[in-house]
């Protein structure tokens, strides 16, 4: 047996002995509905700007072609200051996860680090991968320590920031994951509400890195543009990477509409809206946290830097079920690997949202 460095946690098999799984399946999707006022999903709800809105419309009347995504690669390179064989476009970042699962067959010892989304190992079990888990100290706010993932791990995936936790990795820390003969999985998919004051840009983002062997950088589209129901994402990484990627993507997976919104999204002009919106969200995120924090016995862990906050609330299975009485909706964190039933997870949202489900929080809490 290969030795396991502190806090890697192969999957848990059958048998009386096993803690029962996190339900991997689950999304905050699952959560909304019924005319409830939704801080479980993760995507901006917002009308579209017109400089989007026109071009995905104006797709609508060349849908008996058949899809060419090379403008939109180009369009994502430039924004990356990357070349367009440095690009792979996919039907949102999910279908990112399932290609890497699917092309990177021959790994023999992939780490998912968790907290995180639950896709990737998701992916990875679908395909048959064994996959072990480094799961993150709430008690050190979820920071990552490289060396905790092991020296021979041929594939590490990671989120920065990070799907639930609203960690921000340090880009040197990721970085000293990287290595020849390992692939390494960023997913930046909230990379885009990290800039704050005294924090412009991506400061954290590996996206324009070609250094790092291995990489491959996965991004999404959906959250900041209220895209999901349209797919859109995209890899960057080496060519001769992706190739490997897209030798199982299948054909024209990114349609005509969703390849007019990668087009507009990596624009100046969306960079520049981007950078305002994140700016706007750290404020909004920063309101929340503070109101959260006078709630006797709910701590939120860390420095939240993306557009949720986790918080940690005994008997949090309880009030979730008692906020959706009263007409709220929020992610249950028991289903993220290396949580449980005490966490819940509370997308940002305007002040005025955020007041009003405090006030709701605070007298569920204490009924």
């Amino acid at each position: 047996m290969r030795d396991q460095p502190s806090g890697v946690a192969p999957v848990a098999g059958p048998g009386p002995a096993a803690a029962p799984e996190p339900d991997l399946g689950h999304h905050g999707d699952a959560e909304v509905g019924g005319g409830l006022i939704d801080l479980a999903v993760n995507v901006r709800q917002a009308p579209l700007p017109d400089w989007l809105a026109g071009p995905i419309s104006a797709s609508l009347s060349d849908l008996a072609r058949y899809p060419d995504p090379a403008p939109a690669r180009a369009a994502v390179a430039a924004r990356h200051r990357r070349h367009p064989d440095e690009v792979l476009l996919t039907a949102g970042a999910a279908e990112g996860f399932v290609l890497i699962a699917q092309a990177l067959r021959g790994v023999r010892r992939p780490v998912v680090v968790h907290p995180q989304f639950t896709e990737p190992e998701a992916a990875l079990r679908a395909a048959g991968h064994p996959v072990e888990r480094v799961l993150l100290d709430p008690a050190e706010d979820f920071r990552l320590d490289p060396d905790r993932v092991p020296a021979d791990a041929d594939l590490v995936m990671i989120g920065n920031p990070t799907n639930p936790t609203s960690v921000l990795h340090p880009a040197r820390t990721l970085a000293a994951l990287a290595r020849p003969g390992r692939v390494l999985v960023v997913d930046e998919a909230f990379a885009d509400t990290t800039a704050a004051p005294g924090r412009p840009g991506e400061a954290e983002s590996l996206a324009e890195r070609r250094d790092l062997p291995g990489l491959l950088v996965l991004r999404s589209l959906t959250k900041t543009w209220g895209l999901a129901g349209l797919r859109i994402g995209y890899l960057l990484g080496a060519p001769e990477l992706l190739s490997r990627l897209a030798a199982v993507q299948p054909l024209w997976a990114v349609s005509t509409p969703a390849l007019a919104a990668a087009s507009a999204c990596a624009s100046p002009v969306a960079v520049q809206a981007e950078r305002a919106i994140a700016a706007d969200l750290a404020a909004d995120r920063d309101h929340l946290t503070a109101r959260l924090t006078e709630l006797p016995g709910v701590r939120v862990v860390g420095r939240p830097a993306s557009a949720f906050v986790l918080l940690h609330l005994p008997g949090a299975t309880r009030v979730r079920a008692a906020l959706r009485d009263r007409g709220w909706a929020v992610r249950r964190g028991d289903t993220f690997p290396g949580l449980g039933p005490d966490w819940l997870r509370v997308a940002v949202r305007d002040r005025s949202t955020t007041d009003a489900f405090i006030e709701v929080l605070r007298e569920t809490m204490e009924a």
